[in-house]
């Protein structure tokens, strides 16, 4: 029915990348949903200029969120927040920093007042930000204060693959000091809650990687799988929790070691994350596990070399948004 279609909010990321481009692409195909922009109405103008699309937009009343038809292809519903400076394809902007995290702030919130169903976002530049003298580390660590989440996880699935993340952005120097038996407690338990609830799978089995070399080696190569890692895992199976490891990551991704697996937890960002893009780059979807909200994003960064020249590919927003919609349906069936 009609009355039942989700209610998708997406910001458009960092304005002089490819978020602009592949958000009017995809707007361009028929969604099964009810979809509101979070951006300059004048940024998508400018840039479906660029590219030579027709779009045409229509605002969204935030006062009164009932009214919002589903999506029709070539159309959009914008919820208005104005950039600082003009934006130009490709050309980073200090300037227009605050005006990210408003798009993403205003849409997450609206996601918490249940004015939308879940939030799905396209690629920020970490760097401008922070080059605007504003403290901001990723999507995920964001949205975890504005929400309150106490534990959240990221997570990017692609078909076969599903890879989460003890630490998410931190340099190489700090992992080893991050990885406590609280954190990684706290991570499992909240996957295996997650995998439950927001995916639909009763009994997760989690595969999880050593920090080390072979896992440490006993101890001769690295002393965190001994004195955390092992006796954490050892903890959560004694709760009832499915675990295998700690393993090697050099061998954690053979066949024989995925069969059966679910998902494979790996103990920073680098470790896990080459390997699914390697395997599936443009149709992988980043999700935000323990958050009060659905958040899902693409797998990609802003590409500014690519912003107006109509060579982005919104594959990889296309299935953050299919994923969505099945994580939205799999959760109303909980209800």
């Amino acid at each position: 029915m009609l009355n039942d279609l989700p209610r998708l909010a997406i910001t458009l990321g960092e304005p002089a990348g490819i978020g602009p481009d592949i958000v009017l692409t995809l707007a361009q195909q028929s969604i099964p949903a009810r979809l509101v922009i979070f951006a300059d109405p004048e940024v998508l103008l400018q840039r479906a200029s660029q590219l030579g699309l027709t779009i045409q937009l229509h605002t969204y009343c935030s006062d009164k969120p009932s009214i919002l038809n589903p999506h029709q292809p070539g159309h959009l519903y914008v919820q208005s927040i104005a950039v600082s400076q003009p934006v130009i394809s490709g050309k980073l902007n200090p300037a227009n920093a605050p005006y990210v995290l408003a798009t993403l702030q205003q849409a997450g919130q609206s996601c918490m007042d249940n004015h939308f169903d879940a939030l799905v976002t396209a690629p920020i530049h970490k760097g401008v930000i922070n080059e605007a003298g504003i403290p901001f580390s990723g999507h995920t660590e964001f949205l975890a204060e504005q929400t309150g989440a106490k534990t959240v996880v990221m997570m990017l699935a692609i078909p076969g693959l599903r890879i989460a993340l003890v630490t998410t952005h931190l340099p190489l120097s700090q992992v080893s000091t991050a990885i406590t038996s609280f954190r990684l407690e706290s991570i499992i338990q909240t996957l295996n809650i997650e995998l439950k609830n927001k995916l639909g799978i009763d009994t997760p089995h989690i595969l999880v990687c050593g920090l080390n070399p072979h896992a440490g080696e006993g101890g001769h190569l690295g002393q965190e799988e001994i004195v955390t890692i092992i006796p954490t895992l050892n903890k959560l199976r004694a709760q009832g929790i499915q675990l295998i490891g700690p393993v090697s990551a050099d061998t954690a991704f053979t066949s024989s070691s995925l069969a059966g697996i679910d998902v494979v937890l790996t103990m920073y960002h680098d470790q896990g994350l080459p390997v699914l893009k390697q395997r599936g780059f443009g149709k992988a979807v980043n999700i935000t596990l323990g958050l009060p909200i659905i958040r899902t994003s693409v797998d990609h960064g802003t590409a500014l070399e690519l912003a107006g020249t109509g060579q982005a590919s919104s594959n990889s927003l296309y299935c953050a948004i299919q994923m969505t919609l099945e994580i939205i349906m799999q959760s109303r069936s909980k209800r």
